[in-house]
């Protein structure tokens, strides 16, 4: 039991490359994104948070953060719709902020409806803490973001 509560510890590289992100989660369960922020502010990274789409839009104009987590089915407008209108404001593909679904619709057409809709990553709830900081990990060293 020990060795299993260790091996999820943060571990000293990643927080290092972690450290500083700033991340605009977006979830209309408050459950489900403070369990995001918990996670993710272990590692030193600084969250925003959205219950909505439309709240998300608002504070990522004025945040322009370094990574995107979003749940796609919410009431109203949902994720897809807030991935599409940060499209319309990134004029170039080096300026698309990485986006991750992460989302209870979980079939393979979710999945491609996702990247088609211009995330990068799809993620399936419940997650797992360390699959959500390995995601990150590899989204910051590809992106190389500047402290």
């Amino acid at each position: 039991m020990m060795a299993t509560f260790q091996n999820n510890l943060p571990l000293k590289k990643d927080r290092e490359i972690l450290e500083g992100l700033q991340i605009l989660a977006v979830d209309d369960n408050e459950d489900n994104l403070l369990l995001t922020c918990v996670i993710l502010e272990d590692y030193g990274i600084k969250v925003i948070t959205a219950i909505s789409a439309s709240e998300a839009f608002e504070k990522f104009k004025q945040s322009k953060p370094d990574v995107l987590i979003c749940d796609i089915a919410m009431p109203g407008k949902d994720g897809y719709w807030l991935i599409g209108e940060i499209k319309k404001l990134e004029s170039e593909p080096s300026e698309q902020i990485p986006a991750i679904a992460l989302t209870a619709c979980a079939t393979e057409q979710d999945r491609i409806l996702c990247i088609e809709a211009g995330f990068q990553v799809h993620l399936t709830k419940p997650i797992e803490p360390s699959e959500l900081v390995q995601t990150l990990v590899s989204i910051a060293k590809s992106r190389q973001f500047s402290k």
